[in-house]
């Protein structure tokens, strides 16, 4: 191959490139960790990616007549324990699946380029990632914790976690999430994950995310995106054709309305594969890196603003323009351009205004902050057994399977379901949660065919609900308060929305309510309505700037209904199949006849339908703690997704850290 292998300052894929070697240079290697290789060459010493390193200079068989494949090298499997190695079509991350492989499967390697081997096994010719083959058959026994344990730190992006997992694999549940800087014991390292202990309990975590020095809060983290492999040949996404420099208007910040100048990208060309390990089974629930979605932070001059577009694009239309301190969460970085979403709409920013810790914002400065404690008789638990049966709803992707007997196999990769309704499970056998069902006659793709728990075989399909039914895991993880009490942000789901935020309606309407439609001026109306009802202001101001958007929709602006005009800020009453009328019509009996009655009115309906229900944080709305801890049931709840309390809460931070001085009061439950 004629790829180059980029050399960094850092191991990370997001360090700056030092030099790119060519293939068959010689270098000096220091140590090795994490999958990077600490090498001195040409008297510089950086970081490459470690399985493209070799101990045989490859351009020596370059001319050798003999085909590589003709002396076949014996090697096998060595992956981390759960999990199990793709054989692909081709050598490429984006190559059909062909099969997958065991931890310690024996195969006999044909070639190796560009961190692939070409392999064959059980008859079957295919590629894998070489870094997980080794010489030796390696032991399948677990390896012992080390008897001298050793301190690291958790090094991740500010605003990101650390998923802790129940066993090495990628596939297994999730115990715990740490945050930056967290100190953990750390037992042993083997394939890639490191078994700590933190919080008083025992799991697993990527190796490559944990350091020896407590990183500080204002830095990235010195570790890389495992998915990326480095390689800047094929369908690698850190190709060696980065744009040219000059192409960078020196003015070009897009942060300031008209016609910025387009960015030019340092960023690499090409897409993610899906793994750069290779080992991940299906459909992985989450990303490869085992690192949370990121958010980051607005970081334009104090007093401008940072235009969303349509497109990545200068020339694309503006969406809106994101104020300094706002909270965005990352979808996507190419070419300069970052995909977010921030305040309820998705678009594109350039990157450059964004960093991984919130800007001094003087309006933050005489905040205060009140903690309390609500106990529940139950036990977390409890409180997942009970969710589970009211069937909670996920758009996160799983791994699902069906039972051999609900499918007529009509190939390799197609099979018609075999009567009635089956149940899509979470794995392998019956002790699995239902993610969902097919129905007689439906046609279904089959990606692999296993042993189940329960003696059957099971086919792993392609299923492809957006919404599905969440696993125990996962709901645990979103009912725990402990995993959303690290940040300002996760901790707004706990906001007493029963108490007055002590807002200044001249702040609120200069700095939020200002170019905002139908909704300007009336801060006064918001606060009013809180105070009369019992209801956090600002809660009313994010949901109404949602619901109308930012006081553009046709209810805010007011509807002709019977010779009247008819407002509606909320949304209430408006069904998804007649919104505008239905709307509309809840308006007119209610008589809504002025925004400022709409304001007051959708107050007195959002008060009576949950907060004097006593349920006055974004966590019970939600999940309803205090029905299921004296009934047993699952009621009352707003939603059916399991995320939707996180996700309400970066619009109330984005409102609040536009304003100078305001109260909070968090209410964190308690379990048994």
């Amino acid at each position: 191959s004629s790829g180059t292998l980029n050399m960094r300052n850092g191991a990370s894929t997001s360090a700056s490139i030092i030099v790119k070697l060519a293939k068959g240079i010689a270098v000096q290697v220091h140590s090795e960790a994490g999958g990077w290789a600490k090498i001195t060459v040409y008297g510089k010493t950086g970081y490459v990616n470690s399985s493209f390193l070799s101990t045989t200079d490859p351009k020596a068989t370059v001319n050798n007549s003999t085909p590589a494949q003709n002396q076949p090298v014996t090697k096998y499997v060595n992956i981390s324990s759960g999990s199990s190695l793709n054989v692909r079509k081709s050598a490429s991350t984006s190559s059909a699946i062909l099969t997958k492989l065991t931890h310690g499967t024996e195969v006999m390697v044909y070639s190796v380029s560009n961190g692939w081997s070409e392999i064959r096994v059980n008859g079957q010719k295919g590629y894998v990632s070489s870094q997980f083959l080794t010489a030796s058959k390696p032991t399948t026994g677990t390896t012992p914790a080390a008897e001298q344990t050793v301190k690291k730190y958790v090094n991740v992006s500010v605003g990101s976690s650390l998923n802790m997992r129940k066993s090495a694999s990628s596939d297994a549940s999730i115990l715990l999430k740490l945050s930056r800087g967290v100190e953990v014991t750390v037992y042993s390292i083997s394939n890639g994950w490191a078994k700590i202990k933190a919080y008083e309990q025992t799991g697993y975590v990527n190796a490559q995310f944990l350091s020896d020095t407590k990183p500080t809060p204002g830095t990235d983290s010195t570790t890389g995106s495992e998915s990326n492999s480095d390689s800047t040949a094929n369908t690698n996404p850190d190709t060696s054709s980065d744009p040219a420099a000059g192409t960078t208007p020196g003015n070009s910040s897009d942060s300031a309305a008209g016609t910025n100048p387009d960015t030019s990208s340092d960023s690499a060309a090409g897409t993610t594969p899906d793994s750069s390990t290779d080992s991940a089974t299906g459909a992985n629930p989450d990303n490869s890196t085992d690192e949370d979605m990121v958010v980051k932070y607005v970081n334009v001059i104090y007093g401008s603003s940072l235009n969303m577009r349509a497109s990545a694009s200068t020339s694309a239309a503006i969406i809106t323009k994101l104020a300094r301190g706002t909270v965005v969460t990352i979808l996507s970085e190419e070419n300069g351009w970052s995909k977010v979403t921030a305040n309820g709409q998705t678009g594109y920013v350039s990157t450059r205004y964004l960093s991984e810790t919130a800007p001094f914002n003087p309006n933050t400065t005489a905040s205060s902050t009140e903690v309390t404690y609500e106990n529940y008789n139950t036990s977390l638990a409890d409180m997942v057994k009970t969710e589970m049966a009211a069937n909670p709803q996920t758009d996160k992707k799983y791994n699902t399977y069906i039972r051999e007997d609900a499918l007529k196999v009509t190939s390799s990769t197609a099979a018609i379901v075999n009567g009635g309704s089956w149940n899509v499970r979470g794995g392998a056998g019956t002790n699995y949660w239902v993610i969902g069902q097919v129905t007689n006659q439906q046609s279904v793709q089959l990606l692999n065919k296993v042993k189940g728990t329960d003696g059957y075989n099971w086919y792993q399909i392609a299923y492809d609900k957006t919404w599905v039914n969440a696993s125990p895991d996962d709901v645990s993880y979103y009912l725990n308060p402990q995993n959303f009490q690290s940040n300002t942000i996760d901790s707004l789901q706990f906001l007493k929305l029963s108490v007055t935020a002590s807002l200044n309606a001249d702040e609120v309407n200069a700095r939020i309510l200002a170019g905002k439609g139908i909704l300007v001026g009336l801060a006064s109306t918001f606060i009013s309505a809180g105070t009369k009802y019992g209801i956090n202001e600002m809660y009313l101001i994010s949901h109404a700037l949602l619901e109308t958007n930012n006081g553009t929709s046709q209810l805010a602006k007011g509807v002709q209904l019977n010779g009247k005009t008819v407002y509606n800020m909320f949304g209430i009453g408006a069904y998804d199949s007649s919104a505008v009328s239905s709307g509309a019509q809840y308006a007119y009996n209610a008589g809504w006849f002025t925004p400022e009655a709409a304001i007051m009115g959708g107050a007195q309906f959002i008060a009576n339908g949950y907060i004097s229900s006593g349920q006055d944080t974004l966590y019970k709305m939600r999940w309803n703690p205090k029905a299921i801890a004296t009934t047993g049931t699952a009621s009352h709840q707003y939603a059916t997704d399991i995320g939707w309390a996180a996700k309400q809460v970066s619009q109330i931070y984005n409102l609040y850290s536009l304003v100078d001085s305001y109260k909070l009061v968090l209410e964190i439950p308690k379990y048994n």
